[in-house]
């Protein structure tokens, strides 16, 4: 079974990796094996200038595979989709929660706060908005949750995407 993704989405500065923070430790502790993405602009590059696995990729490597006794890191040249990726690279989680990603067709909570620069929300719009987690008085037809209800967040994941 292919792992269910959810994008948090939000304006910059707005808490979705703080939201993230509290949110995977939660479904961890459930007993849910939980990924994360976290979206990147093209010009990002994680191998640093001169070490050996850069050196390799400079050579022509398609792929390299860091490994250490417990963790992995991969840099590979693909293609495909964000959520082709998202998949493929995660197929072994139960859930994947993806930062970002705002113009891909899933699901999306979105994060709005009011101390933000920014005006209005997003994903008022988006048919794919299926969560709004806000201190302001913004209330789509979705489920609402305020910014520290990350244990009813939980809940609605788990309810929504997990048991289903």
């Amino acid at each position: 079974m292919k792992p269910k993704i959810i994008t948090i989405v939000g304006k910059s500065n707005s808490g979705k990796t703080t939201l993230l923070e509290k949110l995977i430790p939660l479904l961890t502790q459930r007993g849910y094996k939980t990924g994360s993405v976290k979206h990147a602009h093209d010009g990002f590059e994680m191998d640093k200038e001169g070490k050996d696995s850069w050196r390799h990729r400079k050579a022509g490597a398609r792929a390299t595979l860091v490994i250490t006794q417990n963790k992995v890191a991969m840099i590979k040249d693909d293609n495909h989709g964000y959520i082709e990726k998202m998949r493929s690279y995660l197929s072994d989680m139960d859930i994947i929660l993806a930062e970002g990603f705002k113009k891909q067709n899933l699901p999306k909570i979105e994060v709005f706060r009011t101390q933000s620069v920014h005006k209005e929300p997003l994903c008022m719009e988006d048919e794919n908005l299926i969560a709004f987690v806000t201190d302001s008085d913004y209330h789509p037809d979705v489920p609402l949750f305020g910014l520290e209800e990350i244990s009813q967040i939980a809940d609605f994941i788990e309810l929504n995407f997990l048991k289903s």
